[in-house]
């Protein structure tokens, strides 16, 4: 095999019908989608027990992928080589568990032993294949049409269209699975602790928060205002009774004094924001920190479910909690 010498244009047209032909494959995969699937997700949610995921080849690696995506959205599943299935590995197989089965031909003699075994156990099989009709087709319990009209390699050979359609309906399987089992962020987060996602769904306001500071009177004079904006951080709550009735930050100050002179002994109420923006201790620090940023505020009063002001909290100290 020697070097073609190839121009740029040539090779992004190549990428381009990769991209184009895999896309086209997928949504035709998507408009199949008929009750088969939605039986597949009520087996996987319905059962006591773990999802065993297997496949030869490149569907053993779409296969390993899927079970690492169940397993990381509250799902356990395990990969299982249909070959070491024979040899020992068939210990980790329950009775209360569904197996998932990929295939492009549904033919492969290496699954018989594996799908022979799954039938004596009364496991469940969903099969994830490009022929229906197949072997696998006709002995699992239910089955997902994984075909495709031509792989994306040109010469039609290389597992291309018919790996990405096999995955993204292991995709569409996990996804609906969570949205069935009522799957939250916060149960994501769980399960992903060390990572930085994890920690960003872990942050609650409540963690980050400061206790109540800079509170005025809505009588106050603006010269004390200003005393106040200087000592806690730009922000100042305008409250009766720990109800907030407004705001006034250092960017309302540099407004002010922009358009007006003699504004120091004005009471705070006469130029305060009577409509302010808050959080609740409860929300998620990322959602506050996205929040401030799409609206350009630096820092919000924190409320309670009586409206109480319990702290407030500033974007700087969202970010370096790791709430992004």
């Amino acid at each position: 095999m020697s070097a073609v010498a190839t121009s740029p244009e040539a090779l992004l047209a190549a990428g381009r019908r990769v991209l184009e032909l895999e896309a086209a494959e997928v949504a035709a995969a998507g408009r199949r989608l008929d009750s088969r699937f939605a039986r597949a997700v009520e087996l996987l949610a319905r059962r006591g027990g773990r999802v065993i995921v297997s496949g030869v080849g490149k569907s053993g690696l779409v296969a390993r992928k899927l079970a690492a995506t169940l397993t990381s959205t509250g799902t356990p599943a395990a990969f299982l080589h249909p070959v070491d299935s024979l040899h020992g590995d068939l210990g980790i197989v329950g009775s209360e568990d569904v197996a998932i089965v990929l295939s492009k031909s549904g033919e492969s003699s290496d699954l018989d032993g594996l799908l022979a075994s799954l039938e004596r156990k009364g496991v469940p099989i969903i099969a994830i294949t490009g022929a229906p009709g197949s072997f696998l087709g006709r002995v699992a319990t239910t089955v997902l049409d994984a075909s495709v009209g031509e792989e994306a390699c040109p010469h039609d050979l290389a597992p291309t269209s018919s790996t990405t359609v096999a995955m993204a309906l292991g995709d569409a399987l996990a996804v609906a699975l969570l949205v069935e089992k009522g799957f939250r962020p916060e149960d994501f987060a769980e399960l992903h602790p060390g990572g930085r996602l994890g920690r960003r769904l872990l942050v609650r306001v409540r963690d980050v928060m400061l206790p109540p500071q800079g509170l005025v009177a809505p009588e106050t004079p603006m010269r004390d205002v200003v005393v106040q904006l200087a000592r806690h951080r730009g922000i100042a709550l305008v409250s009766r009774d720990n109800h907030l009735l407004g705001v006034f930050t250092a960017g309302d100050l540099t407004r002010l004094a922009e358009r007006e002179r003699d504004y120091f002994e004005w009471p705070v109420e006469q130029v305060m924001t009577d409509a302010p923006h808050s959080c609740g201790p409860e929300d998620l620090g990322a959602a506050a920190l996205g929040f401030m940023e799409r609206k350009g505020i630096m820092a919000l009063p924190v409320l309670d479910d009586a409206d109480v002001i319990v702290g407030v909290v500033h974007l700087h100290d969202l970010m370096r909690a790791g709430a992004v």
